[in-house]
């Protein structure tokens, strides 16, 4: 009969039919053990039969030689295998991250002693980098949840493995909800697609916020896993656009002034001196005509440019505790083609400037009654009731979360077809508007560290803007 070839000492492989066997080393000591104990057996015992002794006497002494014999062979057997037995349970329950055992009798000057003493230390090193390689694991656990920018590590099936609080605070789900979901699933899939370095938009859950994708590579377990790091440049990017949009006002203020002018002062010129120019009735009136079209657009054009001149010159703000709450009355009194509905919120005080962010909510305010009122006084949107649309309705209400305000504004108006384009500078969807008034707001509130975000309220008709200011202290 044949059988599978086994590996021999030095590597070689036995011959088929061959069968090495190879006792236990517990075996081997104790058969070692008798087979030492066992000539200084045979010697007594024929020193004992060689003797005149009686028979009963002999086989007496010879049981006794025998027993001794089996007893030193114990005890040769408990002495070499027991601390051996020892530290491998030793080895073991470091094997099984246990680091609470150690090898007992450990002395110096002893080939065993110094082999526990080898495995003590051992155990002594590994529950040193333990502790270590826990207290690295919790403040990397720590230092992950205190980041502000949104934080996720997808494996090679770009199945989510990691999130920090930030990231689910911009998904908007509980980390428990999010973990195993892939990057498709949970609308991130640009965000491994995207070249790293590189401005995505994840206007699904971050009110279209624009978002810098800085991706790395790791491993875990040996397979390759990817961690991508989300930064929020929306205000930067807002900050370079807001600047380029002052330099050009400022360069077309320059340029206009210069001319408008004197524009208006020849045009007042001439008007006065028709007079004195021969012209007929017909023809002087016609001057008359033109010269007022020249002069009332120049007063116009510069009242026009002096509005938008605010964009370019707005001072930084003065920050003092301020009361929230007879601001936010203040704001809604002043409004009176409309009675603005408030529901009270926490007694809080904010840092911000008391006369920006009032004149800040002066213009959202009349801007949700605009278009409050000016659903109401047309045909309305297919869809809606009709006790609805002749109801124009403001409400405004304030909350506190994470050591800011969130303020606020409803309004049942018509709606925006496109929310994203509110708050850039000169667009505006009204007739006599100057698309001034969002952007010079936001301006405003991210001057005191807050934001602006403007919604088409779900399920319903009009707006929803949010303001979000610091609270104080």
């Amino acid at each position: 009969m044949g059988s599978s070839p086994q590996s021999g000492g030095g590597g070689r492989k036995m011959p088929k039919g061959r069968k090495r066997v190879r006792l236990l080393y517990e075996n081997r000591i104790s058969l070692y053990s008798f087979l030492v104990a066992l000539p200084g057996s045979l010697v007594g015992g024929i020193l004992i039969w060689m003797q005149t002794w009686s028979t009963q006497s002999k086989v007496a002494l010879s049981f006794a030689v025998l027993v001794v014999w089996w007893i030193l062979a114990l005890v040769l057997h408990e002495q070499t295998v027991k601390p051996l037995q020892t530290l491998a349970n030793v080895v073991g329950a470091l094997r099984e991250e246990d680091y609470s055992f150690r090898a007992r009798g450990a002395v110096a000057e002893d080939a065993l002693g110094e082999l526990s003493l080898e495995v003590n230390a051992l155990a002594d090193l590994l529950a040193d980098q333990r502790i270590r390689a826990i207290e690295a694991t919790a403040l990397l656990r720590r230092v992950v949840e205190e980041i502000d920018a949104p934080l996720f590590a997808f494996d090679p099936d770009r199945v989510l493995r990691l999130v920090n609080p930030a990231g689910e605070k911009l998904l908007q789900q509980a980390a428990i909800r999010l973990l195993g979901r892939t990057a498709d699933e949970i609308g991130l899939a640009d965000c491994l697609s995207a070249a790293n370095e590189s401005l995505v938009a994840l206007p699904a859950n971050s009110g279209g916020a624009r978002w810098l994708v800085r991706q790395s590579k790791f491993r875990e377990k040996g397979a390759p896993h990817t961690l991508v790091v989300l930064s929020d440049v929306s205000r930067a990017l807002r900050e370079e656009e807001r600047s380029a949009w002052q330099r050009l006002i400022r360069v077309l203020g320059h340029e206009l002034n210069n001319s408008l002018a004197p524009i208006k002062s020849i045009a007042g010129s001439l008007g006065g001196r028709l007079g004195e120019s021969g012209l007929n009735e017909e023809h002087r009136r016609d001057f008359e005509r033109g010269l007022a079209i020249i002069e009332a657009r120049t007063t116009s054009l510069n009242r026009f440019l002096q509005a938008y001149r605010q964009l370019a010159q707005m001072p930084s703000p003065v920050i003092k505790k301020v009361a929230l709450p007879p601001l936010v009355e203040r704001v809604a009194f002043l409004e009176t083609r409309l009675a603005v509905e408030i529901f009270p919120g926490p007694d809080v005080m904010v840092m911000v400037d008391a006369d920006q962010i009032e004149q800040m909510l002066i213009n959202l305010v009349r801007n949700a009654v605009e278009a409050a009122l000016e659903a109401s006084a047309g045909d309305g949107v297919s869809g809606n009731s009709v006790e609805e649309i002749q109801n124009p309705r403001v409400t405004l209400h304030w909350v506190v979360e994470d050591q800011s305000v969130v303020l606020t504004i409803d309004d049942n108006g018509p709606g925006l077809l496109n929310p994203s384009n509110a708050f850039v500078p000169f667009y505006t969807t009204k007739p006599a508007g100057s698309g001034i008034g969002l952007a010079l707001s936001r301006q405003i509130a991210e001057a005191h560290g807050g934001s602006i975000v403007l919604a088409n309220q779900n399920g319903k008709r009009g707006c929803q803007l949010r303001v979000t200011l610091p609270c104080a202290g």
